[in-house]
């Protein structure tokens, strides 16, 4: 029996975003967003400066390398991860979308916007994975992916999934806590 990669790989992300993500992100208040559950959060704040990364009004905290142990972060910094260096990065590279980048993209000040977002790049990057047929998912990833040049197109959808779902439980669960504060 034949697989069909693409209809594999767009439904594990797919079952998992219409299941348990996307339901559950419904509601989210701006309280939310931005709450910080410990001291020395990283967020993403009113921009107080043009140094900062970013574009527009908002910037996210952000440092590399990362500090050890690394902040906890607030669902605003966790979503602003999601839709640059998971989706949107990978987007402009790989599926002909806007580059995008942790300096340039313009942070969401609201929840409603950075859903409106998540959406928007959700959509633009299943639509890239089904468009991958076998060859193409066989297919070196390409310079864009650094180290990772050499590896098939599907370790990086694979890679980006596990990202999206991880990334997205973190958010659930500051959910819950915040919830249950």
């Amino acid at each position: 029996m034949a697989v069909n990669w693409t209809k594999e790989l767009t439904d594990q992300l797919g079952f998992h975003w219409e299941v348990h993500t996307r339901p559950k992100l419904e509601g989210l208040t701006d309280d939310e967003y931005f709450w910080e559950p410990v001291t020395g959060c990283w967020t993403v704040r009113p921009r107080k400066s043009d140094d900062e990364p970013g574009t527009g009004p908002f910037t996210i905290d952000w440092a590399y390398p990362e500090p050890t142990p690394p902040p906890v972060t607030t669902i605003a910094w966790r979503l602003g991860h999601i839709l640059v260096g998971v989706l949107g990065a990978r987007i402009g590279s790989h599926f002909g979308g806007e580059p995008i980048g942790y300096d340039t993209y313009p942070y969401p000040g609201t929840a409603a916007e950075a859903l409106s977002e998540l959406d928007k790049l959700y959509a633009q990057w299943v639509a890239g994975v089904q468009s991958l047929d076998e060859e193409a998912l066989a297919r070196p990833c390409g310079p864009a992916e650094g180290p990772y040049a050499k590896y098939p197109m599907a370790t990086l959808v694979l890679h980006i999934h596990r990202e999206m779902i991880h990334h997205c439980a973190e958010v659930l669960l500051l959910r819950d806590l915040y919830r249950s504060r």
